[in-house]
């Protein structure tokens, strides 16, 4: 019997890269949930049981640092990866971002490698 995918939350205020993600972590096996703001990515999060979280640093509105802290204030465990443009792991960030990729810069199979690393970590635990 097969496994039960993975459910990935994709939190971004930029259309298109919420479409790219969900393309490649669907045709990956996870089953993807997407919201364009970091108020509707709470919802979300609070309704559905989500394995980990992908979320862009800057956003309209409340940003990725305040919308990943509210998610570990929710549920600690749920490993959160952040996409910036910036290149290096801000101060902000440190406790709540377990993952910090610089955006549009690393393969894309370098993101599906991260969250798989986070999804294996998490169950071994």
């Amino acid at each position: 019997m097969p496994s039960k995918p993975s459910t990935i939350l994709c939190i971004d205020d930029e259309e298109p890269g919420l479409k790219v993600r969900r393309i490649l972590l669907e045709t990956a096996g996870h089953r993807v949930l997407t919201a364009l703001s970091g108020r509707e990515g709470l919802e979300i999060f609070q309704s559905e049981d989500v394995d980990a979280v992908i979320l862009d640093y800057w956003m309209a509105g409340m940003n990725g640092v305040a919308t990943a802290r509210e998610l570990k204030r929710l549920k600690r465990s749920v490993p959160i990866i952040i996409l910036s443009a910036y290149g290096t792991l801000l101060d902000e960030t440190l406790g709540v971002a377990d993952v910090w990729i610089r955006k549009g810069e690393e393969d894309p199979q370098y993101l599906l490698g991260a969250l798989e690393a986070l999804l294996q970590a998490r169950v071994s635990k």
